[in-house]
């Protein structure tokens, strides 16, 4: 027999979730069969399955431990990235994450920022492999693989929960620092819609709403020009797929390193005279709301990640007229 004690982290969903979790190479068919016979009990009563769970429930199986590990299978994973982490508390950890990783994984074999996020928490031992039975911490934002900045990551269940909903409802203000091509000389605003091809993993800007598309919303305004390249700072309002890339290429200002929406030729000089090999885009800046209960400690507050030392270089040089 094993018991299950709930925690905050497994507390609000229904206990066939939790079930789901743990013993997550059963069929669904044992797992309910296993609460008919009362082999699975939750509160040491028979239990359906649908019940919402609350801390300190007690969830006892009464399975031989071979069955339990047959069923269940733990994925322990040991990375060697050095994260670079903003900020961090016992809900919520905010990074700076680097060009050339992936926020999430894109095929079984890839490490992404989750992977390297677990690995850290496993070192620590804020997580034991036990407890990534019943929850996994993941990322509550994207970023593309070639885009860098500030990622925010839910440690615990509420920390991925409250930030995430931040994150769906706009409350949460975002902000890009992004090198483009052409002059930039006040603050614009433009909407639109955007429509992505899967298939190519290329989306489309326009001014009209046709079926499938999505209303986008972006802000930018700028911080230096030299009348040929302008650095910006963009205010993403609406979050969809390559919205900032898209945009700003729809408006004659693409981003410099942007090989997908931007212009070849420019970008070829700058990978020939920097080494660049991806686009100037940077998640910079982020503001949130006012916040109470587990995040109030984080109300109001703004975060800042560093530019790269050569999205840094870059600019200097650019700066300079060199």
């Amino acid at each position: 027999m094993q018991e299950i004690i709930v925690t905050a982290n497994e507390a609000g969903q229904r206990f066939d979730k939790l079930l789901v979790k743990y013993l997550n190479d059963a069929p669904k068919s044992f797992i309910y069969k296993m609460l008919r016979k009362k082999n699975i009990v939750l509160n040491d009563k028979k239990a359906t399955g649908n019940e919402k769970l609350t801390i300190g429930d007690s969830v006892k199986l009464y399975l031989a431990d071979e069955t339990i590990a047959k069923f269940s299978r733990t994925e322990v994973i040991t990375t060697n990235a050095k994260l670079d982490i903003i900020y961090e508390d016992e809900n919520v950890m905010i990074l700076n994450k680097p060009v050339g990783m992936l926020s999430q994984k894109a095929e079984a074999k890839d490490e992404s920022l989750v992977e390297h996020i677990i690995s850290h928490m496993l070192s620590t031992g804020e997580l034991s492999p036990d407890d990534l039975r019943k929850f996994k911490p993941s990322i509550c934002n994207r970023l593309d693989r070639n885009t860098s900045g500030l990622v925010v990551a839910g440690k615990s269940l509420v920390g991925l929960q409250k930030m995430g909903e931040l994150f769906k409802d706009r409350s949460l203000r975002k902000f890009y620092r992004c090198f483009v091509l052409g002059e930039v000389s006040n603050r614009i605003y433009i909407k639109g819609y955007l429509t992505k091809d899967d298939r190519t993993n290329k989306v489309c800007i326009l001014e009209k709403k046709v079926e499938g598309a999505l209303p986008i919303e972006t802000e930018y305004e700028p911080i230096w020009t030299n009348g040929a390249r302008t650095l910006l700072e963009v205010h993403l309002i609406t979050g969809r797929t390559h919205q900032i890339r898209a945009h700003l290429a729809s408006q004659g200002h693409p981003i410099i390193g942007d090989y997908k929406y931007g212009n070849r030729k420019v970008n070829d000089e700058y990978k020939t005279k920097y080494g660049l090999e991806s686009q100037l885009l940077h998640a910079y800046r982020m503001e949130l709301p006012v916040l109470t209960g587990e995040l109030a400690n984080i109300s109001e507050k703004h975060f800042v990640a560093p530019l790269s030392a050569l999205f840094s270089k870059i600019i200097q040089v650019e700066k300079q007229g060199r």
